[in-house]
């Protein structure tokens, strides 16, 4: 299976042992990148995608609900102080990707208006996957939009701090376990999604 990275740390590599208990004859073959693979051509059974479900060719079960949230930790708001609003970002260093349509913008919510509007992210790095993202907003770069379950251990813990929390416009980032639409479904992959999904709930 092909899963990505922050995805795969989180959730895939501390459930192996247990799944792999429950069914012994299975072998789990792991690969964790944050690029878009072809299950065919990489002869993979199952991957995790985030957000938006663009290949129709594949069948795809939502494992949960996230959204992207903006975070720092403590020491870098200690250091740079904390933003009270969008438009405080510019005298600090977001943590960008380089990849979606306009990398070096945030959107964020108005909530007196109600409405949506974008603002610069300016910073000196970006990142290819959320894990790179977290890893460097951990050494206390700068602040970072990451995703919710990506992150939710370190604001647990205290390590990340989420900002602008009015702001934020909860834009939504399902997760799905993705796989080749056959009409008989080989009895590992179900039971490897069926496991994920209990596991999730």
């Amino acid at each position: 299976m092909n899963a990505t990275v922050g995805f795969g740390e989180r959730y895939i590599i501390p459930l192996a042992g247990e799944f792999l208990a429950l069914y012994p004859e299975v072998r789990l073959e792991l690969s964790l990148t944050d690029g878009v693979i072809d299950l065919i051509e990489e002869r993979t059974d199952i991957a995790i995608r985030v957000g938006p479900m663009r290949d129709s060719s594949l069948k795809a079960r939502k494992l949960l609900d996230s959204y992207r949230i903006t975070v720092a930790t403590p020491d870098y708001l200690a250091r740079r102080g904390m933003p009270q609003q969008p438009d405080d970002l510019a005298v600090h260093n977001c943590i960008t990707f380089t990849f979606g349509r306009n990398p070096g913008e945030w959107m964020f919510h108005d909530p007196a208006t109600n409405a949506l509007h974008t603002r610069p992210a300016p910073g000196n790095v970006q990142a290819s996957s959320g894990s790179i993202a977290r890893n460097l907003c951990l050494t206390g770069l700068g602040i970072a939009r990451i995703g919710k379950f990506d992150v939710d251990p370190d604001i647990d813990s205290g390590r990340l701090v989420e900002v602008l929390k009015d702001y934020n416009p909860h834009e939504p980032e399902q997760v799905h376990a993705v796989f080749a639409g056959h009409e008989h479904l080989a009895a590992r992959i179900r039971a490897f999604i069926d496991f994920l999904a209990a596991k999730m709930d």
